[in-house]
């Protein structure tokens, strides 16, 4: 019985994100009494709306990241952890034994935290369980002990929906996306740190009233301030860094100028096919729980298409670089992840309210930390690795990424589980990362009530 459930979600997991998330919200949809006909087309609007963000992605992959090694390998940089990407790390995670196990897990602890009212996101995109996942299956391999990992995980997620809760006015009013939360462990434990700055940045004279957003650089410099010419003139100054010929220079300026006009586009598409399934689940919990709300989980994906976001991004590929060969504490050399600096930087975006010389500093503050992370835990990530049986590529001995580097809450875990084996620095570290992230948390939690003028927050 249990290899035919495990069977079962491992064809689910096959199908990916594009082909899954139609299924799931067609279901979704029946569930809320909306019909299969209005269902099912919302879900596949929704599941063409990703393959679009994915295709304009995969542009952004090929174009920067491409640009992005070209920029290491001309540096000369020589670090001893290889980032392999988030691919690597999602398939190393389904690949651990906790993976099937954890998987109807935190659907169960889904519902049983919304039908408590300890929450309001009802996650349905499975497939990006694995960020999930991912902290149990460090703990797995940290500690040997399945329960302790089950647990972990299990904790991880209840901090990460409640996250996901308290963020949610802000993927509405600063990404445009109404009743939809982001629950992935790797951007938003990142809000807490980012709105602590932004805290400290509104206290700071002179600095506190500078404001560059996309939309007033448009209005002060017309043309040359639009996204696309934005994302011109940013692509050929990478292209630039990177070393590329002047054909090469013109493609990569072209490319990113089309990422910064179609992947807004593609979030709209992706919005119109999620509205109908929003409005069902808000009119379908007033129905049946009268002053109660929730909000759909979603991939982080879809709050990519902001133009300050990827005006960041595309920023912060030369800038990880150099980061990279100055922090004293680094050893991951940053490759495959490049390309995911635009979810990287979304709550660097969404606490600064678009300002893009606040969204940069925030940036900065996050990979700095996710270096640390990166190279503090590189040996247990290069452990799970191992133990999978995942192909090394050649020279490498230990690998991490940006992606999987970026979970808060599963260092300070990590650190915390150090009292298991006797490790009492590791646990003093861990108490006073775990103070110093609940600290910042206590501090701003009301900002966004404030900011929105939201009882939601």
């Amino acid at each position: 019985m249990l290899k035919v459930i495990t069977d079962a979600v491992q064809w689910i997991l096959d199908l990916g994100a594009v082909a899954m998330l139609p299924i799931m919200l067609t279901i979704f949809g029946l569930i809320l009494g909306q019909g299969f006909v209005k269902s099912f087309r919302a879900g596949l609007t929704v599941g063409i709306g990703f393959v679009g963000i994915n295709l304009v992605i995969g542009l952004l992959t090929g174009g920067v990241g491409a640009a992005g090694q070209k920029m290491v390998e001309r540096m000369g940089i020589n670090l001893d952890i290889l980032d392999v990407g988030w691919p690597i790390g999602a398939a190393i995670t389904f690949a651990t034994p906790i993976a099937m196990i954890l998987i109807p897990c935190i659907f169960l602890l889904n519902i049983l935290l919304l039908a408590l009212n300890f929450t309001k996101t009802m996650d349905v995109d499975l497939w990006n369980y694995w960020h999930l996942i991912f902290p149990g299956a460090m703990v797995y391999y940290f500690t040997n002990s399945l329960p302790i990992a089950v647990i972990a995980a299990l904790v991880n997620t209840i901090v990460i929906f409640k996250l996901a809760d308290w963020t949610a006015p802000t993927v509405e009013h600063e990404f445009g996306l109404p009743g939809i939360s982001l629950p992935h462990g790797e951007t938003v434990n990142w809000a807490p740190v980012t709105y602590f700055l932004n805290k400290i940045y509104d206290n700071i004279p002179g600095f506190n009233r500078i404001n560059i957003t996309t939309t007033n650089l448009k209005d002060k410099i017309g043309f040359i301030g639009e996204p696309m010419v934005i994302g011109l003139i940013l692509g050929a100054v990478i292209g630039f860094l990177a070393g590329y010929d002047p054909k090469g220079v013109i493609n990569l300026a072209v490319q990113m100028g089309a990422v910064m006009v179609l992947l807004p586009k593609m979030v709209s598409l992706l919005m119109e096919g999620l509205m109908p399934i929003s409005e069902g689940a808000r009119e379908f919990i007033r129905k049946k729980f009268p002053g109660k709300d929730v909000y759909i989980g979603l991939d982080a994906a879809i709050c990519t298409g902001h133009p300050t976001v990827i005006t960041v991004a595309i920023l912060m590929i030369p800038t990880t670089i150099l980061l990279a060969v100055i922090l004293p504490w680094n050893r991951l050399l940053p490759l495959a992840d490049l390309a995911v600096l635009p979810f990287t930087v979304i709550w660097a975006v969404a606490s600064s309210r678009g300002n893009i010389l606040r969204a940069v500093l925030n940036a900065v503050v996050i990979v700095a930390v996710i270096f640390f992370f990166a190279t503090n835990l590189g040996d247990l990530t290069t452990t799970m690795a191992h133990a999978v049986n995942f192909s090394f590529p050649e020279g490498a001995s230990k690998i991490s990424g940006i992606d999987m580097s970026a979970h808060i809450t599963v260092w300070i875990i990590i650190k915390l589980l150090g009292i298991l084996k006797g490790d009492f620095s590791s646990v003093i570290a861990g108490l006073v990362g775990l103070a110093i992230f609940t600290g910042m948390w206590i501090w701003v939690r009301n900002d966004i009530r404030k900011t929105y003028g939201s009882n939601k927050a």
